[in-house]
């Protein structure tokens, strides 16, 4: 079973994807051409607003519940493009036609496990991404970006453990001191931001730490519950649960939030160079992203079937169930992962946290030499302009 996920890392960050032609599906819309469809178009009007004929949203990963959100804008009539690893079609907000087209691209070994921010800059046709605000930080010098929407209001980060093995683990911090104690060690993906945060700021030896994870769970089952390993809170406790068959049995977890990183991920973000061009276009479209989220809460069943649907066709190695779907539903919300926040408005930055965290961040980047823009602000990386404040879940 392969369960690779992979999200920024400070060596992919370096790197500016190549752009690749790929071939389309002969029915495919490709970037930049208008939808074709007869549908009147309903109580929004992107085309009237300006936007794109064709908006491209890249994400950072195989389609997934964490990204049904943007799933949730297209009808029953879109186009697969398996080669290239999208979806399109026209752009519906409740069901009624916007006047444009929807594109959304998946990211990941779809683009080679480069950054978001890095392919937006590769490709011009982009025109939202998924940016966790640590990568805005992180790139904001050379590859600035402005966050308009926050799907997730905590991210599904997280590091999992055996609590059989480790029963007094509470916490991350705790998590580190009984692999210490074991000679176990945390696996993840080599480079990412929160462990560098995680070793500066004590709650992790670096004796204890192991970039190596592939995404297999193959270590994590060998090890025999020593080790700990990366994952998502709305996916992984129930894959290794019920579809991992060589362990089968629960996990524990925190979330990197819980243990302050507190990061916004996968929030859809425009490059700061185009912000003004957009903001006509995005002042009409990001309330349709809010509404759309709170659609799909509402009943997800058609859009993870969609979901499922990508999953098989865009054929990566990911594997995605159906209990899995409905397990990050629950989790999402459980776990407050998705969420209002403090206010009764879905989608929107928190101003105190952005600044807090950034004040936070900004010493881990410099300690390893990825030196974010001079004087940045939180407010550089994002903005509550177009967010509907009576949207909410």
């Amino acid at each position: 079973m392969h369960i690779t996920r992979s999200r920024t890392t400070l060596a992919a960050a370096m790197t500016v994807a190549t752009v690749v032609t790929l071939s389309a599906c002969s029915a495919g819309t490709q970037s930049g051409d208008a939808p074709v469809t007869d549908l009147a178009i309903g109580s929004v009007n992107l085309a009237a607003a300006g936007c794109p004929a064709n908006i491209v949203i890249q994400t950072d990963w195989n389609p997934e519940a964490e990204h049904a959100h943007l799933y949730e804008l297209l009808g029953a009539d879109y186009t697969v493009n398996s080669d290239q690893k999208s979806v399109s079609g026209p752009l519906m907000a409740t069901g009624e036609y916007t006047g444009v087209n929807v594109e959304v691209r998946s990211g990941g070994p779809a683009i080679g496990y480069a950054t978001v921010t890095s392919q937006m800059y590769s490709d011009d046709d982009i025109t939202l991404g998924y940016v966790s605000t640590d990568e805005a930080i992180q790139l904001s010098a050379d590859f600035p970006t402005v966050g308009v929407f926050a799907p997730l209001d905590k991210t599904p980060q997280m590091l999992m453990w055996d609590p059989s093995t480790y029963p007094d683990v509470t916490d991350i911090a705790s998590l580190g001191t009984a692999l210490a104690g074991d000679g176990g060690v945390v696996r993840y993906f080599g480079g990412a931001a929160y462990m560098e945060y995680l070793m500066s700021d004590g709650q992790l030896d670096a004796s204890v730490v192991d970039g190596s994870y592939d995404g297999s769970p193959a270590n994590f089952v060998a090890a025999g519950g020593k080790d700990a390993q990366q994952g998502f809170g709305s996916a992984e406790p129930y894959v290794y649960l019920n579809d991992v068959a060589d362990w089968s049995k629960p996990v524990a977890y925190d979330y990197i939030s819980a243990a302050g990183w507190d990061i916004y991920s996968s929030a859809v973000s425009v490059r700061a160079a185009d912000f003004e061009e957009m903001t006509p276009c995005l002042t009409a479209l990001v309330p349709v992203l809010q509404q759309a989220e709170v659609d799909y809460f509402t009943d997800p069943t058609a859009t993870n079937a969609l979901v499922l649907d990508l999953v098989d066709q865009f054929d990566t190695g990911w594997v995605y169930s159906q209990g899995v779907a409905d397990y990050s539903v629950t989790t999402m919300i459980d776990d407050g992962l998705v969420g209002n926040g403090p206010n009764d408005t879905l989608g929107d930055f928190d101003e105190t946290r952005m600044s807090d965290f950034l004040e936070l961040a900004i010493p881990v980047f410099e300690g390893i030499g990825n030196v974010p823009a001079a004087g940045l602000v939180a407010t550089d990386i994002y903005t509550n302009e177009f967010i509907d404040p009576a949207i909410g879940l």
